[in-house]
């Protein structure tokens, strides 16, 4: 991976033109690698060894009501926090180094392919911090952003109920305020990850309701939630249960019962979704990432074992007492590796090309950048979720039985990353964002920011027909499609082909960034270099076309889920 990384950074993004830029001027290429090779080194010694541990040895709460964890969970977060890492992407006001976030989510791919639970903990303090930097007072920054950054405060994201999982509309937690300013919190928190555990103090960013605001997500408000409080006593807030998951099992995931639980209002009373979105929309990235990590790291271990395998003898053998060869060597094989590669490095290659859109807001307020970055984040949550487990399932076909022994790390890579497609929001709730709000919103300016940069790849890239014909075919279908389910008369049987839709759209992007990179590579030399080109046919021949029957089941207004009678089912 560490190859990957340099070439998506230096030689496709350029990150160290960033540098020319007031705010990240104190970088370099020098700092940008040193960090990179930081978090390979802290990836490899605190948290790869201790990935199958934490699946085995899941969260339990011992007898004391405490949440109990392997010992070398706390010494690998610990670790993260000491090398400044939460706080690489902050602003020096804060504490942070102004790292670019591409950069950052690049050191990040090291963590979450070693480890994606113990990795769980930071992930989701970090984008806690980045909320209550946006939307906090002074006050708040000072008493919980700076001890995050230091790795002494963790946070979460507490949005979903038992009867109010994606529909925040029917959230009923409660807050009233109390006669010192302070609300108090009651209600239940379900599926909480990081919700409890000992590494340190946890605030918890609380959507609830205050008395007499409007229905539905106008009134939801966020708090703050400590589950300690300054003055070192328990806040009112009660671990339920733990759920037990399939994967990630290292990750604690909680149900909460706030009882009356202080709390402290960030922001102003009914802008709490807005708020709330700012923490879920980079969530929603990272969580491309993790399953673009987790799917790199089950590529590079079918890979491996592709290559030392041995099984089976080939096609053109005449002699049957001819040596077995090693499974690389057979050309289905080498289709499921060309699949995997395809998807997880495609894939993080979109994750960080949004990251690095984040990272141009900071130089310029440019509209179309906004725009594009709004239209990709749900593509960047769910391409990624839902191919790169696919890529998981190919590992395991490539090691054969091996592969769905628990003896191989295979089948547990695939039960983490079967955990993203339903993280920060399912397929189907990405798919209804995608057409229901992004494609129309400011009259269309995000879908225009996208099939314009799609043009200008397409304008760059001379001499590469095989790519650039079936790209701007398909890219045609997607953008006649689109203009049909935006009519107003076609709304509800759009949205309900909103997820075919999606997959479509998604297969354009990525087939757009693998363009992007066989640019990068052109008139380079070399097995890397060819690697690259030759995923890039795999996936133009391969997946590409797929998009196209997907977009004519859109373009046919098919209306069988919508029609279809419940009790038929």
């Amino acid at each position: 991976m560490r190859r990957d990384l340099q070439f998506l950074l230096f030689e496709w993004l350029d990150v160290v033109s960033l540098t020319e830029h007031p705010y990240f001027a104190e970088h370099s290429a020098e700092t940008f690698t040193g960090l990179l090779e930081l978090s390979e080194r802290l990836a490899g010694d605190y948290f790869a060894p201790h990935n199958r541990l934490g699946d085995e040895c899941e969260p339990r709460v011992g007898e004391d009501g405490r949440v109990v964890l392997p010992d070398e969970v706390g010494a690998a977060v610990s670790a993260f926090a000491k090398a400044d890492l939460i706080a690489a992407q902050f602003d020096e006001s804060v504490g942070g180094m102004q790292l670019p976030l591409s950069v950052f989510q690049a050191c990040m791919a090291w963590f979450q392919s070693a480890n994606t639970a113990t990795t769980g903990y930071a992930f989701l303090t970090i984008a806690a911090a980045n909320l209550l930097t946006a939307h906090g007072s002074p006050e708040q920054v000072d008493a919980w952003v700076r001890p995050m950054l230091a790795g002494q405060l963790f946070g979460t994201m507490c949005l979903s109920e038992p009867e109010a999982g994606s529909s925040l509309a029917d959230v009923a937690t409660r807050a009233a305020r109390a006669s010192d300013g302070t609300y108090r919190v009651t209600g239940t928190k379900m599926w909480i990850s990081a919700g409890d555990h000992e590494l340190g103090n946890i605030v918890h960013l609380v959507l609830a309701r205050t008395p007499g605001g409007p229905p539905g997500v106008k009134g939801l408000s966020l708090f703050a939630v400590p589950k300690v409080l300054a003055d070192g006593r328990r806040n009112d807030v009660a671990l339920v249960g733990l759920n037990h998951k399939m994967g990630t099992r290292g990750t604690t995931n909680t149900l909460l019962s706030f009882e009356g639980a202080v709390g402290y209002l960030i922001g102003d009373e009914h802008r709490g979704l807005q708020y709330m979105f700012h923490m879920m929309n980079e969530a929603r990235i990272g969580v491309g990432l993790v399953a673009a990590a987790v799917g790199q790291a089950g590529y590079r271990k079918s890979l491996e074992y592709a290559t030392v395998r041995t099984q089976g003898r080939l096609l053109t053998a005449r002699r049957t007492d001819s040596r077995p060869v090693a499974l690389v060597a057979h050309p289905d094989v080498r289709r499921m590796l060309l699949a995997q590669k395809s998807y997880v490095e495609g894939s993080l290659a979109l994750v960080l090309r949004c990251a690095h859109l984040v990272d141009r807001l900071k130089t310029a307020d440019d509209e179309d950048v906004r725009q594009l970055l709004e239209i990709l984040t749900p593509v960047a949550k769910s391409w990624p979720s839902q191919w790169c487990l696919e890529a998981n399932s190919l590992a395991i076909q490539v090691h054969g039985g091996y592969g769905y022994s628990r003896e191989f790390d295979v089948e547990q890579h695939y039960r983490d990353n079967r955990l993203n497609p339903i993280h920060e929001g399912t397929h189907g709730i990405q798919a209804l964002d995608l057409v229901g709000r992004k494609v129309v919103m400011s009259d269309g300016a995000a879908f225009r920011a996208f099939t314009d940069a799609v043009h200008a790849t397409l304008a760059r890239a001379d001499g590469l027909a095989e790519f650039t014909q079936p790209l701007s075919r398909v890219l045609g279908e997607l953008e006649r499609v689109t203009a049909l389910i935006t009519e107003p008369e076609h709304a509800a049987v759009g949205l309900a082909n909103a997820s075919p839709y999606l997959e479509a759209f998604g297969h354009v992007a990525l087939a757009w960034t693998w363009l992007d990179l066989v640019i990068a590579a052109h008139g380079k030399d070399g097995a890397f270099y060819d690697g690259k080109r030759a995923a890039a046919r795999y996936f133009y021949r391969y997946e590409l076309p797929a998009a196209s029957s997907r977009l004519d089941l859109v373009a046919r207004h098919d209306r069988t889920t919508l029609d279809l009678d419940p009790q038929c089912l």
